[in-house]
């Protein structure tokens, strides 16, 4: 682990409400805690630096260290279970898909042991694979493994059956779908007689095993375990594991998982109602074993997912304890912050974002900060932690730690788990390496300062500092949690570089905002493309589900494209009829290098409509120079597309040049290429300027490009595209 660092309860807090930090540090002396405004985290010896301006707060000052563990795993707790305690002879069945049958350890399916005494009854897999079983009364252990290794992927029916009056216990899997050449069937039985109860005492977990913390984490789907009060035999045992949850005799428990999979609640069908709850977020809305491909949404066939994809990196909530936390106080000015942590030589710093308290802007402008899509991409991996990576970074005093070398912070939706599923689930409820200041992306010379998300959205913080102008933030949760109401009272709302995941209120409420005569400033790229979806039942959590098209880390298998937490059809918003050029005019066209080059103006650039936006700007090309990849156009770009809801009254005023041979058209776009002679596909690789009026006094100006905020610092904030980015926020600000 890290020597320092933390994370707070929440990302954005209002002027009198309190935000807590939890801290892990392994110094053997006292930590150092203080406040600081952010304005700009580029560590580019000649970019803008990284400058804090310190700020008076109560909790400033040392604190005792203490190394706060993580304890990864997904699992599901039956908290209790009272009604297994008179178990004498009983049967465990289940039906599982294993992802990583085979691990140098243990993986529990159906466990309930005394972590202190080790009496109880686990339903495993083995290290060689294969279906395993151990009971044990606190004195004797009986254990017994089939010896067949079970097929990765593949669904099988698992039986555990304990005869107590015979002292037998015996043990079967059988495969659904048997393989040609493959003995993967088999039933085993042994002695096993007990003094005592191998019922164990306590808590009924599934898919992990019990301890401080729980472990022998299980990789895999599993779905419809049950426990029934008597010995059956092994036909008997396989049929069970088949029924439908809540049938069959002498039933003790039966959790079905198709009920509430937008909860953490697993319910117990059973006459005994012993419900339980998830932990850590395996993910639910999964298909199970009596999926056919007739119904690809789980709302319309709730049994045909009746699985839960349980991964041992699930990772949800770190769970460290508070210790120390920050109210705001009434008069504080909105902005972004950072609490600075150290303890020796080590640092670390954990940014949130302060709002004007609701009903009362301090500003008629406000940048809308990307939160959910910084979730979707903390802890994100990209394999660059090499040697030049470090020296680069220790050359610029840049942020030292990455995801790369420390994943046990959890990793990014970009990311994959160790059974090579995509990850799902993101939170911000851990340490976030990669949303820090001086965090370098890339250490590339070509990319120059090399930053993305945060670090990268400072660029604006430091343009809007140099430039004079007040501003409040405002974050994607707000805007989800509260709608339009929380960006109504500002005549102007910017975005960042990258606002690319948004839920159905986020963009709706943008929606709203120019309909309802709002000013939106669109400063970056591939923005408002992916559907996520978030719940309030897990607080800081997001869901993406990566469906049938577009630039994909991962691809969701069929028929699970659908998110868990709201229902919806997840994948691009423009697979919804959402795309992007609905709201923002332009919309993700073209990926590439983290390189960038210029805007040419075009024509239109003189209409009377914009003339006002190149105020005082005589140059036709905009934009060759800054800290992002070179110039203001790079990376990705996004371009007008009136077919796709672009308003067919929007003026392209500047479009860039041709990027380099690393760019390439999304996915979606080329569907369509048979339509289009090959060699104009160059010309579609492009971001464009866009400007449009929309209703009741409102406008729209998109800029297409995620590096275009890398260039505002350039030549100490006086160039074309700040002066250029300056009269649009005047103009629309009403000064």
């Amino acid at each position: 682990m890290l020597p320092i660092t933390a994370y707070a309860d929440r990302y954005s807090v209002a002027p009198g409400q309190t935000i807590a930090f939890k801290v892990s540090s392994a110094a053997s002396e006292d930590y150092e805690a203080r406040l600081v405004r952010v304005i700009s985290g580029d560590p580019k010896p000649d970019g803008p630096g990284m400058r804090e301006e310190p700020v008076d707060a109560a909790f400033a000052g040392r604190y005792p260290s203490r190394v706060q563990p993580i304890h990864s795993g997904s699992y599901v707790r039956i908290a209790g279970a009272a009604a297994l305690d008179a178990l004498g002879s009983f049967t465990v069945t289940a039906i599982i898909w294993p992802t990583l049958p085979v691990l140098p350890r243990r993986q529990a399916l159906v466990s309930r042991v005394d972590a202190a005494t080790g009496a109880g009854f686990a339903l495993e897999i083995d290290e060689e694979g294969s279906l395993a079983a151990t009971l044990n009364d606190g004195t004797t252990t009986s254990s017994a493994s089939v010896g067949k290794e079970l097929r990765a992927r593949a669904w099988y029916r698992v039986f555990l059956s304990y005869d107590a009056d015979r002292g037998e216990l015996r043990l079967g899997q059988q495969p659904f779908a048997p393989a040609m050449m493959v003995d993967d069937s088999g039933v085993v039985s042994t002695s096993a007689a007990f003094g005592g109860s191998c019922a164990g005492s306590g808590d009924l977990l599934l898919a992990a095993r019990a301890g401080s913390p729980p472990c022998d984490h299980y990789n895999g789907k599993l779905e419809a375990p049950r426990v029934l009060g008597t010995a059956l035999d092994p036909d008997a045992a396989f049929q069970a594991a088949g029924e439908a949850p809540g049938s069959g005799a002498a039933v003790v428990g039966a959790w079905d998982f198709s009920r509430e999979m937008s909860s953490a609640r697993i319910i117990d069908t059973g006459p005994h109602a012993m419900h339980g709850e998830t932990v850590n977020l395996p993910t639910r809305a999964m298909k199970g074993s009596r999926w056919t491909g007739e119904e690809m949404c789980w709302r319309h066939a709730p049994e045909h997912y009746g699985a839960i994809h349980f991964h041992d990196d699930d990772l949800y909530d770190c769970g460290w304890e508070t210790d120390f936390s920050f109210e705001v106080p009434e008069d504080f000015r909105s902005g972004v912050y950072a609490v600075r942590l150290r303890a020796g030589q080590d640092e670390d710093m954990v940014p949130f974002f302060v709002r004007a308290a609701p009903g009362r802007p301090q500003s008629s402008a406000c940048v809308l900060i990307p939160t959910f899509t910084y979730i979707v991409y903390a802890n994100s991996v990209r394999d660059r932690a090499n040697d030049a990576y470090r020296e680069h970074v220790a050359r610029w005093g840049a942020s030292p730690w990455t995801p790369d070398e420390h994943p046990e912070y959890g990793l990014s939706t970009y990311n994959f788990h160790p059974d090579g599923s995509g990850i799902s689930y993101s939170s911000r409820l851990r340490p976030i390496l990669n949303q820090r200041s001086g965090y370098l992306s890339y250490a590339d010379p070509k990319a120059g300062s090399g930053l993305r998300h945060f670090p990268a959205d400072t660029h604006l913080l430091a343009w809007l500092e140099a430039l004079g102008h007040d501003f409040d933030v405002i974050t994607d949760e707000d805007l989800d949690a509260d709608g339009v109401d929380a960006i109504a009272p500002y005549k102007v709302v910017m975005t960042t570089t990258h606002p690319e995941y948004h839920t159905p209120r986020s963009l709706d409420a943008l929606a709203d905002y120019t309909g309802q005569g709002g000013r939106l400033m669109y400063l970056g790229g591939n923005g408002f493309y992916w559907h996520v979806a978030v719940s309030p039942e897990f607080p800081g959590a997001v869901e993406i589900r990566r469906g049938e098209t577009g630039i994909r880390a991962w691809a969701a298998e069929p028929g699970e494209y659908y998110n868990a937490f709201d229902g919806c059809y997840g994948g691009l918003w423009r697979s919804s009829g959402r795309a992007p050029q609905r709201l923002a005019g332009v919309g993700f066209i073209s990926q590439g290098d983290f390189r960038g080059t210029c805007y040419r103006r075009l024509p239109a650039s003189d209409d009377p409509r914009a003339a006002w936006i190149f105020e005082g700007i005589d140059d036709e090309v905009l934009g060759d120079f800054g800290l992002s990849g070179g110039g203001a156009a790079g990376f990705e770009l996004d371009a007008l597309d009136t077919k796709l809801g672009s308003p067919p009254h929007a003026l392209v005023l500047a479009r860039s040049e041709e990027p380099d041979d690393s760019f390439t058209l999304v996915p979606e776009e080329i569907v369509a290429l048979y339509r289009r002679r090959p060699h104009l596909v160059r010309d579609l690789l492009r971001a464009e300027i866009v400007f449009f009026e929309t209703p009741n006094g409102g406008a729209v100006f998109s800029v297409g490009s995620i590096t275009f905020c890398g260039s505002l610092p350039h030549n100490d904030f006086d160039n074309n595209i700040s002066r250029m980015t300056d009269n649009v926020l005047r103009r629309f600000r009403g000064e």
